[in-house]
């Protein structure tokens, strides 16, 4: 992956968390109305998020099943009590170790743990690490590899 691919990837989790975060407290009536507007709010053209559009399709439609994990996996720990952009990170995280498996597990915590140290506050990533962590022990594939028989 070249480097431009790379900060275009990280743009679009970026984009895709903010969204993600203002959806877990308002969720729209209208969701394609409602991510017109966000990408209209955007610094680059919404072509720019296409991987960030791409994540937030999937956390909505999969969130229950990744909520059920969170629960299952965030052991002594009400659901209800995890701090909304955690959540986020966790749902974010959660839906590319699942369900994308182009991507390999360890980059998506790596990228959730850059998340948290960024949007959230100093105790979060070990939370988030603790919680995916666990989730990549399930996973049954190579934490380290892109399956490429997926793809």
């Amino acid at each position: 992956m070249s480097k431009a691919q790379f900060l275009q990837r990280r743009d679009g989790r970026v984009a895709a968390l903010q969204y993600l975060y203002a959806w877990s407290i308002n969720e729209p009536k209208n969701l394609a109305d409602d991510l017109r507007v966000f990408f209209e709010s955007c610094e680059a053209p919404r072509e720019h998020y296409s991987f960030g559009e791409e994540l937030i399709h999937g956390v909505i439609e999969h969130r229950d099943e990744i909520d059920s994990q969170i629960k299952a996996l965030a052991h002594n720990w009400d659901f209800e009590r995890i701090a909304k952009i955690d959540l986020a990170i966790l749902r974010l995280a959660m839906f590319e170790m699942m369900h994308r498996k182009d991507i390999p597990p360890v980059v998506s915590i790596n990228e959730a743990i850059d998340l948290s140290k960024q949007f959230s506050n100093a105790d979060a990533k070990r939370f988030i690490n603790g919680i995916l962590d666990r989730l990549k022990g399930q996973l049954g594939r190579d934490a380290r590899k892109a399956d490429e028989s997926d793809l």
